[in-house]
């Protein structure tokens, strides 16, 4: 494999350092986004899912591509689908960030995506991690600030997994023929409840968060109130049935038989994004 590797989204939590993680490979890497804005050195492209004439000038001279949908998209198939069929008619190995439990049933768009990919006739890779470690400096940093992390989580556990480590997963599926048409569930090392993980974070940055929580309407009003729009506020609301069901707690070897060693844990993660935390 010589030619380029497209990153999409790469200016986000897991693209960014997978764009790093490949130039350190020695791979020559295209960053995709709506900016089309350089990343870490690479060279930018435009690349927006709402203007698919963007798509073709983005794939060329590609001979590899990790497709995600950034955070803020909801019509998994109406934007991944295409895009798909624009990478198979290439002849571009894909390596496609769907989200962990999605094989549950074939209904669900994103697994819906990851049959197409299947059936694309090139090689591929899935991954599907759990819960990022990183959410709790974005998505949930406000409640983090004023010590109180509330979520519909229940008492559920997720097994939750560092983006630096779906990012080195993902250059070794794009730098390897070893792991082709295959799909690996990405988890961190252990399973904690949101209480246990609010604890661990009071620790590791020397004040109190504790763990509230909540049903899904008032979860969602309290994003909306926060900016979110009210169509992805309900999203990330119904994605906490799985971790309610307990279906995101057993943790995983694909970050290890991937990367050759273990993921980062929690405590981990929370010690080298203290700063991200505290700020």
């Amino acid at each position: 494999m010589s030619g380029k590797i497209l990153v999409i989204g790469a200016g986000g939590n897991v693209g960014r350092p997978l764009v790093k993680a490949l130039q350190t490979r020695g791979e020559t890497v295209r960053a995709a986004s709506r900016s089309g804005a350089p990343v870490e050195g690479a060279e930018g492209v435009v690349f927006d899912f709402a203007n698919f004439a963007t798509v073709g000038p983005a794939l060329e001279g590609v001979d590899r591509a990790y497709l995600l949908l950034p955070a803020g998209y909801l019509e998994a198939t109406q934007l991944l689908l295409p895009v798909v069929d624009a990478l198979a008619a290439r002849k571009i190995k894909i390596v496609f960030q769907s989200a962990i439990g999605v094989d549950a049933d074939d209904s669900i768009p994103y697994r819906q995506v990851e049959l197409a990919v299947e059936r694309a006739g090139v090689p591929f890779v899935i991954l599907r991690p759990n819960w990022f470690s990183d959410n709790f400096h974005t998505y949930w940093k406000a409640g983090v600030a004023h010590g109180q992390i509330a979520v519909p989580a229940a008492q559920g556990k997720s097994s939750f997994i560092d983006t630096r480590d779906i990012a080195e997963s993902a250059a070794a599926a794009l730098t390897s023929s070893q792991f082709d048409n295959r799909a690996f569930n990405l988890t961190g090392p252990e399973a904690l409840d949101y209480a246990e993980a609010a604890a661990l974070l009071s620790e590791v940055l020397g004040k109190p968060v504790a763990y509230t929580p909540i049903e899904d309407a008032p979860f969602v009003e309290m994003l909306a109130g926060a900016g979110v729009p009210r169509g992805y506020a309900s999203f990330l609301a119904s994605i906490f049935y799985p971790v309610r069901e307990g279906w995101t707690a057993a943790p995983t070897d694909a970050v290890q038989t991937l990367t050759g060693r273990a993921p980062r844990s929690l405590r981990t993660y929370a010690q080298d994004n203290r700063a991200a935390l505290l700020a």
